[in-house]
């Protein structure tokens, strides 16, 4: 695979994109049947928009999809060379570094350990500060196993080690805070992957490129069936992995290399995910403004507050995606513009949210002018 990926690297891409779509918008069409048959639904409430129960077990579908194309082929691979370890060591070692072995291991894990976690709790509905600390063990798994965010000032293991954590819990619970309108969690996370994917150094992280690649074609055979009005929805086991799949992408990943412009370029993963964070830190905002526990959910997200705006739910989600797509372009050119360039994108992504806020601030409601 590693040699076809060399010779034809986007023909080896598309080609994965297309075999994780199709078995995902089958295995989805699957999971729907059976948790309509399991009566495992999610049921409306005071705080979604829904109005029937709905079909749950989506997550599974393309969790599932991701695990069975990504773990086949390096079967496959080690098939090829006769189950001969050693090599596909060796090749591990050139994608991930040393300990190669553990680092995928870790991720691996920690990707099944927040996925279990998200099932849990579309089963039970866990309190906050259990899924809290079940985020907490996923991430820290990563991190002991070698996964950590080395940026150049981060020289201190349990610097880089809390700072890690921090991320992947943080860009976990933003992705599960962004799923809250049909279509809208699954489109945002597909623009962030191909936006990773955009940014990665391609003779780096060829491994990496191919698992976003993977997760994008997963997810988008889910979001066939979760587009408004959606027939299934991914719940938090799927919600949850997307940011934990998506936070580990950023920790692996290389953004700068010694012909990068600009060390600027690491900040490449917080453009590509600006849309759940600026949900995440508004909404976070709102509740502390008014005296009401952060941690509770309710209907002040962003795209709530475009519906409160006058758009519809539709609108309200293209406009988003239209968003992440803006921010996640300038995260792909970060690699290639010196520091000037660099700055003027961040500031133009800044723009952009501030326009945002100025929009939804000038916003008077009826009755209230």
């Amino acid at each position: 695979m590693l040699r076809i990926v060399q010779q034809h690297p986007y023909l080896m891409y598309v080609y994965a994109m297309t075999l994780a779509f199709a078995v995902s918008l089958t295995l989805t069409a699957i999971m729907r049947r059976l948790a309509n048959q399991w009566r495992f639904l999610d049921h409306p409430g005071e705080r979604k928009i829904h109005r029937e129960p709905i079909p749950l077990l989506g997550g599974v579908a393309f969790v599932f999809t991701f695990y069975i194309i990504v773990l086949g082929h390096l079967g496959a691979l080690l098939l090829m060379h006769e189950f001969d370890l050693a090599w596909l060591e060796q090749q591990l070692i050139l994608l991930l570094g040393e300990g190669s072995w553990a680092k995928m291991s870790g991720i691996l894990l920690g990707t099944f350990m927040i996925f279990a976690l998200g099932i849990i709790d579309d089963l039970k509905v866990l309190t906050p500060w259990t899924k809290l600390f079940g985020q907490i063990a996923a991430a820290i798994v990563l991190v002991s196993t070698g996964n950590r965010i080395e940026l150049f000032v981060l020289s201190n293991v349990w610097v880089s080690a809390a700072v890690t954590v921090f991320w992947v819990v943080l860009i976990t619970n933003s992705m599960n805070f962004l799923d809250n309108m049909d279509g809208l969690c699954g489109g945002v996370s597909i623009i962030a992957a191909y936006s990773f994917f955009l940014c990665l150094q391609p003779h780096e992280d060829q491994l990496a490129r191919f698992m976003l690649i993977v997760f994008a074609g997963a997810v988008a055979g889910f979001l066939y069936h979760n587009l408004s009005p959606a027939r299934i929805f991914m719940g938090d086991a799927g919600a949850m992995f997307n940011g934990y799949f998506l936070a580990t992408m950023a920790v692996i990943g290389t953004f700068h290399v010694e012909s990068t412009p600009s060390r600027i370029a690491v900040a490449a993963p917080i453009l590509a995910l600006s849309v759940p964070l600026f949900d995440t830190f508004s909404v976070v905002y709102i509740r502390w403004k008014n005296g009401q526990n952060v941690m509770l959910g309710d209907k002040r997200h962003f795209s709530h507050r475009l519906v409160d705006l006058g758009m519809t739910p539709h609108q309200a989600v293209a406009f988003i995606y239209l968003v992440a797509a803006v921010a996640g372009m300038g995260a792909a050119l970060l690699p290639v513009l010196d520091l000037n360039g660099t700055l003027i994108i961040l500031a133009q992504t800044l723009g952009i949210f501030l326009l945002i806020v100025l929009l939804m601030n000038a916003h008077t409601k009826p009755g209230t002018e």
